[in-house]
């Protein structure tokens, strides 16, 4: 057995609003220091012996997951220009190759006996990963004739992209080697261009790069700089391929501009002037034959309102139309505009909703109705997807369910007809009938109501479950399918989500209470959750284990100080658990646009005050007892530096909690990449799960 790593303290005093801490795990921040590492290996060392028991149990869960996989899989086509365009997955290799045929019309080939006329690869990400431990594609993107490719990697994890540019008629790339960009690069309409954005030394996307095809990087031209540390550039194509869009936004203010696409070397627009506090996006339609820019946006309309404009008419936000008006009880989400419709994502009741609005003979912006598209279970997720085409006579919808693997649909929008086009498969004795989905609801301690979803075996019984958080950003944790989660349920495992004030479950203003000085009401919700699945009868404490990551692994932390004897165990990945000193630091990644979610602790007195009396390394406790912990982050995340789970463990073994601290020394925020290596990740964090639940030896009958 090996002994518990003990981090020495070295006093390191900041001093903020005439308060002064000591933070005596500062030294844990630099990760080049050689006895930083040492620590981080001997704490895996250490999480792999206090473990080794559930090497059996790991191993068992990952052959689960591997045995209800399809490995040799192809995700459904989709038309983009002349091309169908889909990617294919082979048993036994970690990534996707992505592929194309040619397009006759637009019935999608049969790519399922693996023999389609005309298929040939066109970024193979298991080439590409080649003699790297780490993999992810950060851009992505074909010109419209189909001639040329865009692609940008990451073989580090810290998310920054080379993009390359590759002659898809020869398979050579050229010239255009361009390092150190963020993801999301697009060629121009016309191909002979791409706009990318790169990072400043806080890790915000704040400039615009303008690339010619085949010329240097050096010669690549900035087209637009933010300097307002808040504020993150993105760039995009509207589907129309009218305008190209560059598009700003801190966490509560949004601006967008726009380029004409026929001249893609030109100035951008603005849309409408920033104004603090006012979000909004742009979406490029042609209606009654005129060309009209639809602004989904909160001015005066908390969950939003669709309005729109004349093109030429920038920059007046009274000019608009309305065409969707606010709701108190429907959170519009997102529109999308074709040639002859409009898809619309709204979320009422807490769940998500889709319809359609036909422009066939629309003359007018005032007379347009939504035409809905039901489903009939209790909890769902749905949303449009894989619709690029301007043109496209029906439109792809993505759903997917506790109990319902992911499927595509066609919807002919017209009547409302929806046709399967492909359900994940999963192999093995997997009956959709043999599940339970519902929701329930707690009582917050000031008499809010808060959903739960659940999902369990019909046949389990009352006992261990799994409770999952996260709360911030407006974020919704909307109900999916999971296969590793079988494995759990399977077990008799019960799983919940407590969608906490925080999220955006409920409309903006769930998102409002759960944020700034509102935020402890994430935590407390989370902690009544728990109280109503035991009263219920569902769970006891010795039976419920805690889940979250990133920001919910905060939740985790902060809600754990509290209630720490409501739970047997609690995972926190990635966790973002030492929120005071990284807000106070405007200096790191992702520090001042936060500022808009948590506060400004740095120049608030009030902020830091809240804030220092929540944060989850400044509270932990000595006079409780902590129930097991796991910490699992990553070497190289650049959103959650991997030293606050480091920190907060150090600190929880000062004062006897049995806490875990296990690194991923090659990967970032996501996690390690490729599938096979991500299954054994999560086979690792279950395992751990089910012995704290108590159930690591049990399993249903199938």
């Amino acid at each position: 057995m090996t002994d518990a790593p003990r981090a020495p303290r070295r006093d390191h005093a900041r001093t903020h609003h005439g308060d002064t801490v000591n933070d005596p795990y500062h030294w844990l921040s630099d990760k080049d220091h050689p006895d930083v590492l040492d620590y981080l290996n001997r704490e895996n060392t250490f999480a792999e012996s206090e473990t080794e028991h559930l090497a059996p149990l790991r191993k068992a869960l990952y052959e689960e997951i591997k045995s209800h996989t399809q490995e040799t899989d192809l995700s459904v086509p989709v038309r983009e220009g002349d091309w169908w365009y889909y990617s294919r997955t082979f048993a036994g290799k970690q990534y996707a190759s992505h592929m194309r045929a040619p397009a006759h019309d637009w019935t999608p080939p049969n790519t399922q006996n693996g023999d389609v006329e005309g298929e040939h690869i066109v970024l193979d990400d298991n080439s590409e990963s080649a003699g790297h431990e780490f993999y992810r594609l950060g851009s992505f993107d074909i010109t419209r004739d189909g001639h040329r490719m865009l692609y940008a990697t990451d073989t580090v994890g810290d998310e920054r992209y080379t993009l390359r540019i590759r002659d898809l008629t020869t398979g050579r790339d050229g010239v255009d080697d361009v390092p150190g960009t963020f993801s999301g690069a697009v060629f121009s309409p016309d191909g002979e261009w791409v706009f990318y954005t790169t990072v400043d030394d806080a890790w915000r996307p704040d400039t615009v790069w303008r690339h010619r095809v085949g010329t240097p990087a050096e010669d690549d031209e900035r087209v637009y700089h933010e300097p307002d540390d808040r504020f993150w550039a993105g760039v995009g194509v509207t589907r129309s391929g009218r305008y190209i869009v560059i598009a700003l936004g801190s966490n509560v203010t949004s601006e967008w501009l726009l380029i004409d696409g026929e001249t893609p070397d030109g100035e951008p627009r603005v849309v409408w002037p920033r104004r603090e506090g006012v979000e909004y996006e742009v979406e490029h339609a042609v209606i009654g034959g005129r060309s009209t820019l639809l602004i989904l946006h909160n001015r005066n309309a908390e969950n939003f309102e669709l309005v729109g404009i004349d093109a030429d008419a920038l920059g007046d936000p009274e000019s608009g139309v309305t065409v969707l008006a606010h709701s108190e009880d429907v959170r519009l989400e997102s529109v999308e505009a074709f040639r002859d419709r409009l898809a619309v994502e709204y979320r009422a009741e807490g769940l998500t909703r889709i319809g359609t609005i036909e422009l066939d003979n629309a003359s007018t912006l005032d007379n347009l109705t939504i035409e809905p598209v039901e489903f009939a279970e209790p909890l769902y997720t749905v949303g449009f997807g894989g619709n690029p085409e301007w043109e496209q006579p029906a439109l792809r919808l993505s759903y997917t369910s506790f109990v319902t693997p992911a499927t595509v649909y066609s919807l002919q929008p017209a009547s409302g007809e929806l046709t399967l086009l492909k359900q994940q498969p999963v192999l093995g004795t997997f009956d959709t009938a043999n599940y339970v989905q519902f929701r329930d609801w707690a009582t917050a301690h000031d008499g809010t109501r808060v959903p739960i979803s659940i999902v369990r075996r019909r046949d389990a019984a009352s006992g261990p479950l799994l409770l999952y958080g996260y709360g911030s950003y407006e974020a919704s944790m909307n109900p999916g399918f999971s296969i590793a989660r079988l494995s759990l349920l399977d077990r008799g495992v019960t799983f919940a989500i407590a969608h906490v004030r925080g999220g955006g479950e409920l409309g903006r203003s769930w998102y409002e209470h759960g944020k700034l000085l509102h935020k402890k009401n994430s935590f407390t919700d989370f902690i009544d959750s728990a109280k109503h699945l035991i009263d219920s009868g569902l769970t006891t404490p010795d039976r419920l284990v805690a889940e979250g990551g990133s920001a919910g692994g905060l939740l985790m932390g902060a809600m754990l100080n509290l209630a720490p004897e409501l739970f047997a165990g609690v995972h926190a990945s990635v966790p973002f658990v030492d929120a005071l000193t990284t807000i106070l630091n405007p200096e790191l990644p992702l520090t001042v646009i936060e500022w808009d979610e948590w506060g400004d602790p740095l120049h608030d007195a009030d902020v830091y005050a809240y804030m220092k009396s929540y944060s989850p390394y400044e509270n932990v406790r000595e006079d409780v007892a902590y129930p097991r912990i796991l910490a699992t982050t990553s070497l190289n995340d650049t959103r959650v530096f991997y030293a606050e789970p480091a920190k907060w463990v150090a600190r929880l073994r000062e004062v006897g909690a049995p806490a875990l601290l296990r690194t991923e020394m090659h990967a970032g925020h996501g996690g390690v990449s490729g599938r096979y290596a991500g299954w054994q990740e999560r086979a690792w964090e279950m395992a751990w799960i089910l012995d704290a639940l108590g159930c690591a030896e049990s399993k249903l009958a199938s």
